[in-house]
């Protein structure tokens, strides 16, 4: 969901092995013994138990428990669903313990990376393996969206919200520069550099160095974290693309552009109050800082343009939650049909309006009438990229942060911060190759 929440399933894997001594866990070794699932419109009953980390106050869960639910359970009379709210901070341990113990529910809201972690120990089902009209779904969704549920060649989720980041911008601040329009490109914002420096003002924001923050620039920049397969890092991340994606915001950070938050410790302002009072031009964020902004900081307009292009063009990063079906399910038909239920425009729609960023592409234009300030990010999430999908993300997530905040500080030059993040990346890709 947001990164600011992130928590991670890094102990997902030994609790549950330790307590199932689980062997060949691996989906790909399971998924071909399994029985299709039925075809739409299938006579189905039952109770269907449904873990999401709505807030238990939110428009959102109030529009599914007396909106969609409500309408699905009259269109299915035979099926009741049973929505349990779990604080999101508190899911992972819930999914902890509903692992070992094996008494997972039917469907589960997860963050999307922890689907190819919950993918690899086998409790989900490959859906593009048993779901016959799995594909008609697929192909009405973000390209990224959908790639964050892709695990050993098979895919285990359906991406059932989304959001992605883009450049947000102060235009006072840039104007006491003499800026009338935000920076475009890599050589535009090293530009505007100089002369906000010159007038006081920080060009750029960013409160980390981990994925969610660096990897826009390294995909703008034509880098990436490792190859297609997800099988290795060296010759990807530190290559000439990647090594000037982190050195464009390397030589902002040092020509005092870029303020110290970058680097993730406590004190200094917030992006958010930096960009409203005008000491930040810029900063990368979601759309859920305009509601935060009308809240805390009434007089002022924020606005919006894509990330910065580099010679890869204006790339983002995917966020937001996936709907997984359980293996452990006793029943699926019931639990894949509400699940296709939940990708339906109704029910799209209907979260869109409290706030939820559709990943049905046939709704941009419907987000942007509800929201307005949608439609930066819609187009944004056309070519917007997942995180690593891979069970080691947390430990690879955590190596970037400390490499570039090394490249950032001057103890390593960018290609060696890189080079040295490939080499520890590569084993941990190993340990989950093929």
């Amino acid at each position: 969901m947001f990164p600011t929440r992130r928590t991670t399933l890094s102990a997902l894997g030994a609790c549950a092995v330790a307590a199932l001594a689980l062997t060949a866990c691996s989906s790909s070794t399971t998924s071909s013994s399994q029985t299709p699932l039925s075809t739409p419109g299938a006579s189905i009953s039952g109770t269907v138990t449904f873990w999401h980390a709505y807030s238990a106050d939110s428009q959102e869960v109030k529009t599914l428990d007396e909106v969609l639910i409500p309408e699905f359970e009259s269109e299915h009379p035979g099926v009741t669903v049973n929505a349990v709210p779990v604080p999101y901070d508190d899911l992972h341990q819930k999914l902890v313990t509903a692992v070992a113990g094996d008494t997972l529910p039917d469907l589960v809201r997860a963050d999307i990376m922890w689907v190819p972690e919950l993918a690899d120990l086998g409790v989900l089902v490959p859906l593009d393996e048993q779901m016959p009209d799995f594909t008609s779904y697929a192909d009405q969704v973000y390209t990224g969206a959908l790639a964050t549920n892709l695990w050993q060649d098979h895919y285990y989720g359906l991406p059932l919200d989304t959001n992605t980041r883009v450049m947000l911008y102060n235009s006072d601040a840039l104007a006491k520069a003499g800026i009338t329009s935000p920076p475009s490109t890599f050589d535009e914002l090293r530009a505007d550099a100089t002369k906000l420096t010159a007038a006081g003002v920080y060009t750029f924001a960013d409160n980390s160095t981990s994925g969610w923050n660096v990897l826009p620039w390294i995909w703008s920049a034509g880098g990436a974290v490792t190859d297609d397969k997800v099988t290795e890092a060296t010759g990807y991340l530190n290559s000439a693309a990647s090594v000037a994606g982190v050195q464009l915001l390397v030589d902002l950070y040092q020509e005092k552009a870029i303020p110290d938050i970058i680097l993730g410790g406590e004190g200094g302002t917030a992006t958010s109050d930096g960009l409203a009072t005008g000491a930040y031009a810029t900063i990368l964020d979601g759309p859920w800082m305009y509601p935060i902004f009308e809240s805390q900081y009434p007089d002022f307009t924020v606005e919006a343009a894509p990330v910065p292009a580099g010679d890869g063009g204006s790339i983002s990063v995917v966020g937001g939650e996936s709907v997984v079906l359980t293996q452990s399910s006793q029943n699926k038909e019931a639990a894949a049909e509400f699940m296709r239920f939940l990708l339906s425009e109704e029910a799209q729609t209907a979260m869109a309006e409290v706030g939820q960023m559709s990943v049905l592409t046939s709704l941009g234009d419907k987000l942007v009438d509800i929201n307005p300030y949608y439609a930066t990010f819609v187009d944004q999430l056309a070519i917007a990229q997942p995180r690593t999908p891979t069970p080691a993300w947390t430990k690879i997530d955590d190596i970037l942060k400390a490499q570039i905040q090394k490249a950032l500080q001057g103890d390593l030059t960018v290609q060696a911060a890189l080079d040295e993040a490939a080499a520890q990346i590569d084993p941990l890709l190993a340990e989950y190759a093929g």
